[in-house]
């Protein structure tokens, strides 16, 4: 799978956001060391904010079918190109990011930017810092 249809993951899952209360669909998809990808939408609930974001929802997709090491993210929101993951999906992300795992930011036509995982988190949290 090319990135370009990575990106189209992203936007597919974009596409099935349940976000009426921010009116902010996001879309998420994640490949692994093996090739496989799973893509996560924005789900909102009525107790806004307390729903979840696009990176969570790939994620639990990942992890619900065995796992793996993320080597490439693409997000993608309607309205805000080159979009970040919140501080949240850092965290979460880092735990299942190879070292030299790359995001893509996209706008609704693509990527727009690609630039090292590694560079917008530096210095996660992990086993070894709670020890």
């Amino acid at each position: 799978m090319s990135t370009d249809e990575l990106f189209a993951a992203a936007k597919a899952a974009m596409e099935r956001a349940y976000a009426p209360y921010s009116r902010f669909p996001v879309g998420a998809a994640i490949r692994t060391d093996t090739g496989a990808v799973y893509a996560g939408c924005n789900i909102e609930n009525a107790s806004y904010p307390e729903g979840w974001c696009a990176e969570t929802t790939a994620l639990g997709h990942m992890v619900m079918a065995g796992g793996g090491r993320v080597c490439e993210i693409a997000v993608v929101a309607e309205k805000m190109p080159r979009i970040m993951p919140c501080g949240g999906c850092r965290q979460r992300l880092s735990e299942f990011t190879t070292a030299d795992a790359k995001l893509h930011l996209c706008d609704t036509e693509g990527v727009v930017e690609t630039v090292p995982f590694s560079s917008i988190f530096p210095r996660a949290f992990d086993l070894e810092s709670r020890a």
